[in-house]
């Protein structure tokens, strides 16, 4: 199951829940702000979560990780170039737009990783790195559930923006079109900024 949480700090982003229905364990997903609303809702649902998951390390996806780390005692995992964005607010934009924020003690994924839940290792998720946006930017893909959350690489009708540190107009063609566009065309997309789409309907749309 997912849940499709919107946050607002500077700016509004999706969050998720990814939860497994039948242990009702789970990941929860960009985390950019509302930590105190985050927390009420996976409580009143009876969730447990056992990971927090960074697709890519700018503030509005990771804004309230410090608290719900230390609310959860859950690890936080990023992809293995994500230091450069979280322990730097300049890179990771919350120097720009407010209070500075950091994010330290990450665990770090690589490109193929699976992230499974203890309590049912076969609920996962396979990093698949992307590039581009930022870094740092990865996709969760469960096989399983035929969906994918892909952050800022990729919106419904749009793609992410390559004007920030470490962005790449040529690394995020490429990430879009050998790692994205050759998933399942039925998956579905789940992105930072946008309602969901297919991974069928944004190949249709572009010709990248």
């Amino acid at each position: 199951m997912v849940a499709e949480i919107p946050v607002k700090g500077f700016f509004e982003v999706n969050c998720y829940c990814y939860i497994d229905e039948r242990t009702k364990h789970g990941f929860l997903i960009d985390p950019g702000a509302q930590a105190r609303g985050l927390r009420n809702l996976i409580a009143q649902n009876g969730w447990t979560i056992e990971k927090i998951l960074l697709t890519h390390g700018h503030f509005d996806h990771m804004g309230a990780v410090n608290e719900l780390r230390d609310a959860l005692s859950v690890p936080v995992y990023a992809y293995r170039t994500a230091d450069d964005y979280l322990s730097d607010a300049r890179n990771n934009l919350s120097a720009l737009c407010g209070p500075p924020i950091t994010v330290r003690d990450v665990r770090y994924l690589d490109d193929g990783d699976i992230v499974a839940l203890a309590a049912n290792p076969s609920f996962s998720l396979r990093v698949i790195y992307t590039p581009g946006h930022t870094t740092d930017s990865v996709v969760y893909y469960s096989e399983r559930d035929a969906i994918a959350f892909a952050g800022d690489t990729i919106f419904k009708g749009s793609i992410g923006t390559d004007q920030y540190p470490g962005g790449s107009a040529t690394n995020l063609r490429t990430s879009i079109v050998r790692r994205i566009f050759t998933l399942p065309p039925e998956t579905v997309l789940f992105s930072g900024h946008t309602e969901r789409t297919t991974v069928g309907t944004e190949k249709r749309r572009y010709r990248l």
